[in-house]
């Protein structure tokens, strides 16, 4: 069996990427993907019909209180109150809803809400300041602080472990400061937003090659997508972990809105080297990261620092920041740098029960996550 082993700090407050890459890693169950097949004309269009109320009823309110109750780890609903709800604006109160019903519809969640403007950390912040603390584990006064120099940090080699060269994975999420975030976006706004990175992908393709693989069945009417590609290619892409899986089957990211339209707006582009991956239109607008076999981290993390260097210099590109909290993602828990680290290893005797329940507990006290190969939701062991 194989694990990811994952190290995953968002770099909020005290931490710092350097810090990060310091610090011990999450592992994580390397398991067999499950392709999803969907038939052509499956379009997604409609998020959560709790976000498309008016107004929470009184059985509404009812229910989150429940949860609240009975799901204390639900940061969400922990700091999502009736009483701040009324202080809005009848157009705010329609805007918080859809960041908070994901939260109502999954009471398992951990955090619960989702960003759906560059902009709703600010309009809402006595509710998301401290849905962001809580997680964090940071205070009111805490600033967001990005250090990419690794210099001092030494060789992270994994064969001083007495490892083996390994698969590895980097990645930041970014999104765009232009564009509405994942779960607000409709089917234009997607299309626009992968026309958008089409200059983007042929700025980069200059030094990394490279194919651009779109799942958008047209780029509007009467418009051909030349990048689009076939079931076979995009179920070949997903088992060798290239391009993400089918967005509807998340329950978490279907209430949120952000799998809506599926699959306009989505795909990837990879570099010839097959290193290089950026995702576009999964739940954040981009997921920049590198993919190879090795036993240093330090390579990694270089070689992504040099494409998200590449792509935020180019014209037009302002990824959506806050002073405070850094660089912004649907998701508060991937605020800051939206760094994750992922290594590949084989400890069978942690996931033999199916479940995951040692590796959980073997990392829980470091601070880390565990999850399947496929990503969050995905079978561990």
């Amino acid at each position: 069996i194989f694990f990811r082993v994952d190290c995953f700090r968002s770099c909020f407050g005290a931490f710092s990427s350097s810090q990060d890459l310091a610090a011990p890693m999450v592992l994580l169950p390397d398991c067999l993907i499950r392709c999803p097949k969907r038939p052509k004309d499956c379009i997604t269009d409609s998020p959560s019909s709790l976000s498309n109320a008016t107004t929470f009823s009184d059985t509404d309110w009812k229910l989150i209180d429940k949860i609240r109750a009975t799901s204390p780890s639900n940061r969400c609903l922990k700091y999502f109150t009736k009483a701040y709800y009324e202080s809005l604006s009848l157009i705010e109160q329609a805007q918080i809803r859809r960041c908070v019903i994901s939260g109502i519809e999954n009471p398992d969640s951990e955090i619960g809400c989702y960003f759906m403007r560059p902009t709703d950390h600010e309009t809402f912040g006595p509710f998301f300041d401290k849905v962001i603390l809580d997680y964090f584990q940071a205070s009111a006064s805490s600033i967001h602080m990005s250090d990419w120099d690794v210099s001092h940090v030494g060789m992270l080699d994994l064969t001083n472990l007495g490892l083996p060269e390994l698969s590895m994975r980097m990645r930041v999420s970014r999104n765009l400061a232009t564009f509405n975030l994942p779960g607000l976006m409709d089917r234009e706004e997607r299309i626009r937003l992968e026309k958008a990175l089409l200059p983007v992908f042929d700025h980069i393709k200059a030094k990394f090659g490279g194919v651009v693989y779109s799942l958008s069945p047209d780029l509007g009417p009467g418009v051909t997508n030349t990048n689009l590609i076939n079931g076979a290619t995009y179920s070949a892409l997903v088992e060798a972990h290239v391009m993400f899986q089918d967005m509807e089957a998340n329950p978490y990211l279907r209430s949120a809105g952000i799998s809506a339209n599926w699959p306009y707006g989505r795909g990837c582009w990879q570099s010839d080297d097959k290193e290089c991956i950026i995702w576009f239109g999964e739940e954040d607008h981009l997921r920049i990261m590198i993919m190879k076999r090795s036993t240093c981290l330090n390579e990694v993390f270089t070689k992504l620092k040099y494409l998200l260097d590449m792509v935020e210099a180019i014209e037009g590109i302002a990824f959506a920041k806050s002073n405070k909290y850094g660089f912004l993602a649907s998701c508060p828990s991937n605020l800051g740098t939206g760094m994750r680290a992922s290594v590949h290893l084989k400890v069978p005797n942690l996931t033999a029960d199916g479940l995951g329940r040692q590796v959980k507990a073997v990392c829980k006290p470091l601070g880390l996550s565990v999850r399947g190969v496929g990503g969050e939701g995905t079978p561990i062991g």
